[in-house]
């Protein structure tokens, strides 16, 4: 077998996980390259990043060198991944349809023409004089960044004093925003005519109901879908508490999510790559509505169909990145339940102690199958995502289960044995045991 060298840009934790795996070792060669935007000293490098000039140095670098390129990073790398591809030659998505995929507004100007009964009302509103404009949609309204990750700044508002609240960052939250959306505005420069660069936000419509990820990949423009994850948010909030496979929708409702999906990347012409669409459907309506679009693979979530499914959606994307049609398998796996649990805390106070590492090597003897990272923050850092989010993720938990039952038990025993708190700093009245 041919060794695949496959180049990984701004590799996420769980790429890392995933791609050390002994089944990759003998028919891969990988090569890593960008940093870590969330962690001191790491994103100290977006002062001085030019997305232009790095797309140059990596071309120079591995010309020849490389059979395929991937990324799941969401803010900028699956955008430079495809950028690079497309320079060196290699199979990848059109750097121009994953701009208007990821920048909020002009994806909804998109989904608007193509599926408008799924498209909520919506408007741009630019952040540098945000804090004295009032959206015409009115009030309550959602607004976010038309270009940001984690939900960052993304929140209900139910009055002009909340928007100026949002929008009044202070001159190093404002230097951080620019410096963290300015190679997306580089490159949507080179590859768009879009006019409206992603130092802006944008207001919706408030959408109510259940809400889901769709995930798949798209090969030569043939869509497959792997599944439907619902999500779970924190009661009263939009944190996620958890991600669950599979779907409890009905199945009526999840056939037309997915017809809903395949019409929305047939129109955006999404030919190449994975994708997780976030829609919301209302119960008592039966609408759908769509949150957003990733053009990339949900690296968190991943794994669950690999637990439920049997199938391997990271040789999936090592398949689709040399330009091959990856085979995907249904009904193998161990378990016939899986999730991705979160832990967060609303106090804005840091983690005061973790589990030892012979706590979590003993956890993961006797479940083998856990996955269990950590995201611990403090002082300025902490600070700032607490006014960012309205919380902060401290721990992620991936796990599998003989059916739903099974899967929360196992989940509450580790999570009593190694002491981790959920949802610390909500009111008692709201939060909820994940059964």
């Amino acid at each position: 077998m041919q060794l695949r060298r496959i180049l990984v840009l701004f590799p996420k934790d769980w790429d890392l996980v995933e791609l050390d795996h002994p089944r990759y070792q003998a028919g891969y060669r990988f090569y890593y390259e960008g940093f870590d935007l969330f962690r001191f000293p790491d994103n100290a490098r977006l002062l001085t990043f030019d997305a232009r000039r790095y797309v140059d140095r990596l071309a120079r670098k591995y010309r020849g060198r490389i059979d395929g390129v991937i990324s799941n990073n969401e803010h900028f790398g699956s955008l430079i991944a495809a950028a690079l591809a497309q320079r060196l030659g290699l199979p990848g998505a059109d750097p121009a349809v994953i701009i208007a995929a990821q920048h909020k507004y002009y994806s909804r100007c998109m989904q608007q023409r193509i599926v408008p009964e799924a498209t909520p009302r919506f408007e741009a509103l630019p952040y540098d004089d945000g804090i004295n404009v009032s959206p015409q949609i009115g009030f309550p309204c959602f607004v976010k960044p038309v270009k940001a990750t984690y939900s960052v700044l993304a929140r209900r508002i139910d009055n002009s004093a909340q928007l100026r609240a949002l929008m009044d960052f202070s001159p190093l939250e404002r230097l951080i925003l620019r410096k963290l959306v300015r190679p997306f505005d580089d490159l949507m420069r080179v590859y768009t005519p879009f006019t409206i660069g992603a130092r802006a936000m944008i207001a919706e419509e408030i959408l109510d109901g259940e809400q889901v990820n769709i995930d798949g990949y798209v090969h030569k423009g043939r869509i497959t879908v792997l599944g439907i994850v619902d999500e779970v948010m924190y009661p009263g909030t939009q944190a996620f508490m958890r991600f669950e496979y599979p779907s409890q929708l009905a199945p009526e409702m999840r056939q037309r999510m997915v017809a809903l999906t395949e019409k929305l990347l047939a129109g955006l012409d999404y030919s190449h790559g994975f994708f997780n669409v976030e829609l919301i459907v209302n119960p008592q309506t039966g609408a759908i509505h769509i949150v957003e679009i990733n053009p990339r693979m949900a690296a968190q979530i991943a794994n669950l169909y690999r637990r439920v499914e049997g199938c391997d959606p990271y040789g999936m994307l090592l398949d689709l990145a040399v330009g091959e049609a990856p085979q995907p398998v249904r009904g193998d796996g161990e378990f016939r339940a899986a999730a991705s649990f979160v832990f967060r805390r609303f106090d804005g106070r840091a983690v005061s102690s973790i589990p030892t590492e012979a706590q979590i090597a003993d956890m993961h003897r006797r479940y083998p199958d856990a996955r269990l990272i950590f995201y611990l923050k403090k002082g300025a850092g902490l600070a700032r995502e607490m006014k960012w989010l309205g919380s902060h993720r401290y721990a992620v938990l991936n796990l599998g289960g003989r059916d739903a039952a099974d899967l929360h038990l196992r989940y509450e025993t580790i999570r009593r044995e190694l002491a981790l708190d959920v949802g610390v700093g909500l009111p008692s009245s709201r939060i909820a045991s994940p059964n």
